[in-house]
């Protein structure tokens, strides 16, 4: 997949451990079958993980099923960029990596939220 950031450039990878993206390959690509539009690279933090709990998705707890740890503070994770968005809106949106997200957030949310937030 030939994806670019919010940048203009190449996406980066996100994660590889643990092992982030809709596709599971480490970057936040998207297509049409990602509902969630999972194309934020963001470093977790406990404020934006409780939130994100408290908005009925944990991301904390387990779920060997889907062979899925849990994240903890300092992970990063492609996350749903309407999320992202709720997180900001209430003053708790997680530290964000620009080459590492994918353009389509652009859609969701404006280059300067996102710059605002970012970790690299």
């Amino acid at each position: 997949m030939n994806a670019l950031n919010v940048l203009g450039t190449p996406l980066q990878p996100c994660s590889y451990d643990p092992l982030t993206g809709f596709f599971r390959d480490g970057c936040c690509h998207t297509d049409a079958q990602d509902q969630g539009t999972h194309v934020v690279c963001a470093r977790m933090t406990q404020v934006f993980l409780d939130f994100s709990r408290d908005q009925g998705n944990d991301l904390m707890t387990p779920r060997p099923e889907y062979r899925f740890a849990g994240l903890k503070p300092g992970d990063r994770w492609c996350l749903c960029a309407l999320r992202w968005r709720e997180a900001l809106v209430a003053g708790r949106a997680p530290p964000v990596y620009l080459q590492s997200t994918h353009h389509k957030a652009l859609e969701v949310v404006g280059l300067a939220q996102l710059q605002a937030h970012a970790a690299d």
